[in-house]
């Protein structure tokens, strides 16, 4: 890591792109993260790893680590459970067989989704949703910009509180794993699971079931986390021998409640994964 990196405090290991439901390339995260000065940022594409290779190398021509890392959605008692993998191996065959399948069936649900749409009388044509899709996983984020371009709502939430929510008529169930499947894959991949913002999801009970099924880490840190959830699960993290990591869950700049790097996340929050990392593999980093 170069010096001007090492001399950086803070770091965002949430941040979402063009890949899946962000609206901001890669190029644009890795240019905001180096004029806010950070250290280290990790971006975790749902389902989607593809925008890595680009990220590391743009990082390491501005002095900004980049560090492998997606999130996957689970599913358990109707509950969804977003976990975060953190350094995981982008070449992994069972990993990359797991996620193009995923992205098959975000594309189905997406088709049929718009499909609902049509048949409820809103004539959205489907090549506009894969146009703002472009490279990255389909989610209903881009049926909804698709929605707003063709000038068929006039607001996001209006998309998702009258048209495709979860209670709506349009809505698809998507295809989900059980939190142990999710991570065991990304064990398996080489990388950390770690639970994406409990204190959101409320399912406090089940992280000793969670724990014993392979969780790695917990996000304590996040822009929906006030100070006392933060204490909270770093405490929780350090009696159960867990790293903490932290993000800004940073979707669009649009989006304040989640600007990129906010809240603030030190530093020793990667040195808590690769600390992690070294006491579940026992071996050195190769990134």
């Amino acid at each position: 890591m170069s010096r001007e990196a090492v001399g950086k405090k803070y770091v965002d290991l949430h941040i979402h792109s063009t890949y899946s439901d962000g609206t901001s390339s890669i190029r644009e995260i890795i240019e905001l993260a180096f004029q806010k000065g950070l250290r280290t940022i990790s971006i975790t594409d749902h389902d989607c790893i593809d925008g890595y290779p680009f990220a590391r190398d743009l990082g390491t021509g501005v002095g900004l680590e980049v560090i492998p890392g997606l999130e996957l959605s689970s599913e358990i008692g109707g509950v969804d459970i977003h976990i975060l993998g953190y350094f995981v191996d982008i070449h992994n065959a069972a990993l990359g067989e797991k996620l193009r399948e995923m992205k098959e069936a975000r594309f189905h649900r997406a088709k049929k989704i718009v499909s609902n749409l049509n048949g409820q009388g809103i004539d959205l044509r489907f090549e506009t949703v894969l146009n703002i899709a472009g490279e990255g996983a389909i989610g209903r984020p881009h049926i909804a910009a698709a929605m707003l371009k063709e000038e068929l709502i006039y607001s996001f939430r209006e998309a998702f509180e009258k048209y495709i929510g979860y209670d709506s008529p349009a809505y698809v169930e998507k295809t989900t794993l059980r939190p142990r499947e999710v991570f065991q894959l990304i064990l398996d991949a080489g990388g950390l699971p770690v639970i994406a913002h409990p204190g959101v999801t409320g399912v406090d009970e089940r992280l000793p079931e969670f724990i014993g099924d392979g969780l790695a880490g917990i996000e304590v840190y996040h822009s929906e986390h006030p100070a006392a959830i933060r204490r909270y699960y770093l405490k929780y993290c350090q009696k159960h021998s867990l790293a903490f990591t932290g993000g800004s869950d940073f979707h669009s700049p649009a989006q304040m409640k989640s600007d990129l790097g906010t809240p603030k996340v030190p530093h020793a929050a990667v040195e808590s994964l690769v600390e992690k990392y070294h006491a579940v593999f026992n071996r050195e980093l190769a990134l």
